[in-house]
């Protein structure tokens, strides 16, 4: 999937059942930046892991986070209300949705990012970017070698 189609289908509706003020380009940059590191767009569920979604995100890591944080939980609940999913759903079920609910796991991606203390990074600081990512992600065998083309890749979407 092409990163331009991913935000048509997915990252732009899935900003739009969120607060205006989450969809900026940074986010909207950082998300698909984060997805070409983690899946390349083309991976679902993670090889030889159990991460799910273009983001592959863990059911105990940024789908806890997200359900559980103060930060984001009243926005995710909105959001499994809006796709007619419980707001109240465990763990578990948002996982399995977000493998094929590009939308949902585009919702997740940006509220994990929300939880960030620190503002969104600019165009020209690939380099802070990385380091968000690895913070709200925490990798198990990050890759810095890549992320610069994906940053840049992502912000010229």
């Amino acid at each position: 999937m092409t990163p331009a189609y991913f935000s048509e289908i997915a990252l732009l509706p899935a900003l739009r059942l969120l607060p205006a003020r989450m969809d900026t380009p940074a986010a909207r940059a950082m998300c698909l930046a984060i997805a070409l590191q983690e899946s390349r767009l083309t991976q679902r569920r993670q090889i030889g892991g159990l991460a799910r979604s273009f983001f592959q995100c863990e059911q105990g890591g940024a789908v806890h986070g997200v359900l559980t944080h103060p930060q984001s939980k009243p926005y995710i609940r909105t959001v499994l209300a809006d796709l007619d999913y419980d707001p109240d759903a465990q763990e578990n079920a948002c996982w399995i949705a977000i493998e094929h609910n590009d939308i949902l796991a585009a919702a997740f991606a940006r509220l994990l990012l929300w939880t960030l203390p620190d503002k969104l990074p600019r165009r020209d600081e690939p380099a802070v970017g990385w380091a968000q990512y690895v913070a709200a992600w925490r990798p198990g065998k990050p890759r810095r070698d890549t992320w610069d083309v994906f940053y840049a890749e992502a912000w010229r979407t």
